[in-house]
């Protein structure tokens, strides 16, 4: 996975870097990139967050009371 991205951000770069290539590409690249990997950390954490969150409402609505 690490070395898939690693290709990934090399090729955007290099898309990025080249004058004479399509710098929106690149950064289309870029963008798809960051949301994939979001989208895999939102899935792997899912659990982590939702309780984070669940503790922070906790805290809020006991302050509030």
């Amino acid at each position: 996975m690490r070395k898939k991205m690693a290709n990934a951000f090399s090729k955007a770069r290099g898309l990025m870097v080249n004058k004479s290539g399509d710098q929106m590409t690149g950064w289309l690249i870029v963008v798809l990139v960051v949301v994939v990997v979001g989208a895999v950390f939102m899935t792997l954490y899912q659990g982590s967050i939702t309780e984070i969150w669940n503790s922070i409402v906790t805290k809020i609505t006991g302050l509030l009371n």
